[in-house]
């Protein structure tokens, strides 16, 4: 089998390299090889490589520089996807894309089931909500995985930027009324390979991909800082220094969401899973950078 895996220098893109082998050769090409944004190149690539299926790792993930950047946004998120579900469907074969919560409003406190009704608050989720509709029409059998607050060891994401700060600041004021559930790049990754082992025409859909439990940006940044102290990364700042700020005190282009939860029983149902927390998550993270600092 050749799998192409797209966006395969991003955090997700590296780790679903790491774990996809075992199913094929695994083809990740980099920007300079493929230029996403680039229509015609996609699809001379395609024909060109033939694949037998196509994970799409790829996304425009800027969410405020969306607001300013909407026909890049558009053409990665919504664009992109749509025309790899068109090759995929013309050539029946399977495509696997990741989402996002940020095609909710966020609004109330309950987690929501993959039925619940979409209403993004900005480009960014806009565009990955026509993504995403764009693959369910397609004919093409799918899976379709809508994540949150992903990390990992490697990349730009939260944890890492908290570990800088943590190094420069004694304190922090970090945003306590936005809710979700932090998720790893490799644990993405391992149920992604977990679900192709399994898969069927009758698992067809949108899945929910999350780590179970949930909190707020402030415990995320308290536990991270409290698990560095365990493993004894030299820090700045304690977990006790972490003030917590309402969002309307850290405005931003773009809107988050304020309720990220999201139901998980039909993922788990479907491919017999039980998520693991999302501490425990954390931890392996954690250990992992501590790790590549020596």
């Amino acid at each position: 089998m050749k799998i192409l895996i797209t966006g395969g220098s991003g955090q997700v893109g590296f780790e679903l390299q790491r774990v996809l082998s075992v199913f094929g050769e695994c083809i990740a090409p980099t920007p300079d090889q493929l230029d996403l944004a680039d229509q015609q190149a996609v699809s001379t690539y395609l024909e060109s490589l033939k694949p037998s299926m196509i994970v799409n790792a790829a996304a425009y993930t800027a969410v405020d520089k969306a607001e300013s950047e909407p026909e890049l946004a558009e053409r990665l998120n919504a664009k992109l996807p749509e025309q790899l579900a068109s090759y995929c469907a013309k050539h029946d074969i399977w495509l696997i894309h990741y989402s996002t919560d940020y095609v909710y409003d966020g609004s109330g406190e309950e987690a929501r089931p993959e039925d619940h009704p979409t209403a993004p608050l900005s480009i960014y989720g806009a565009s990955k909500l026509r993504g995403d509709q764009a693959i369910a029409r397609s004919g093409t059998a799918y899976y379709i995985f809508r994540t949150s607050w992903v990390y990992g060891a490697r990349g730009n994401n939260f944890v890492k930027t908290m570990l800088r700060l943590g190094r420069e600041k004694a304190s922090l004021n970090i945003v306590n009324d936005q809710i979700g559930a932090p998720t790893s790049a490799r644990l993405i990754a391992q149920v992604t390979a977990q679900a192709l082992a399994q898969r069927a025409n009758d698992k067809v859909g949108v899945y929910h991909l999350t780590t179970s439990g949930s909190c707020s940006w402030q415990q995320f940044a308290q536990e991270i800082f409290t698990q560095a102290e365990q493993l004894k990364i030299p820090l700045s700042i304690t977990p006790r220094a972490v003030e917590g700020i309402p969002t309307s005190s850290y405005p931003t282009p773009a809107q988050r969401p304020l309720n990220s939860r999201l139901k998980l029983e039909k993922i788990e149902k479907a491919f017999q899973l039980t998520l693991p927390d999302w501490k425990s998550q954390l931890r392996l993270v954690m250990a992992e950078i501590r790790e590549c600092q020596g």
